[in-house]
């Protein structure tokens, strides 16, 4: 009963780490969003045109990518999976939503895909230790007209 338990509450530390990770890109929280990876964090995100390689670029990607965009990201009905105490991994359906101004090189777009991620326990605490996106489906979109014009 013990294990049982012990995976349970392993598996909802990674979807509030996932539910952060959104919640974050989304209010432009970035060094919290940097808080939610391991140092030695892996990226593939196909369509990335900056081909992020560490845990700083990546970071650093999504700020140039998100700040003055609106953009909404959900991750559904994850399969997460408990490899041993301190291993995960899980896929996880998504869906968002980036409205970009006219200004930015960033596409606005639509997108459905999934996660597929790794999950390391550090200090006692679950980071995102590799990531890959993969899309189904991307739509761009016209961009928006900035708020100001």
């Amino acid at each position: 009963m013990r294990a049982a338990v012990e995976r349970l509450v392993a598996i909802e530390e990674i979807r509030q780490l996932k539910a952060r990770y959104f919640r974050f890109v989304d209010t432009k929280k970035w060094d919290e969003f940097a808080g939610l990876f391991t140092d030695d964090l892996k990226i593939d995100f196909e369509e990335s045109t900056s081909k992020p390689l560490t845990k700083d670029q990546f970071v650093a990607s999504a700020e140039r990518h998100f700040t003055g965009a609106m953009s909404v990201h959900h991750g559904h009905v994850p399969e997460i999976e408990i490899i041993d105490a301190e291993h995960a991994r899980g896929i996880w359906p998504m869906f968002d939503l980036v409205e970009t101004p006219p200004e930015s090189s960033y596409d606005s777009h639509t997108g459905w895909g999934h996660y597929t991620e790794e999950y390391r326990k550090v200090d006692g605490k679950w980071l995102i230790s590799r990531t890959r996106l993969s899309r189904l489906k991307r739509v761009v979109l016209d961009k928006q007209p900035s708020p100001t014009s």
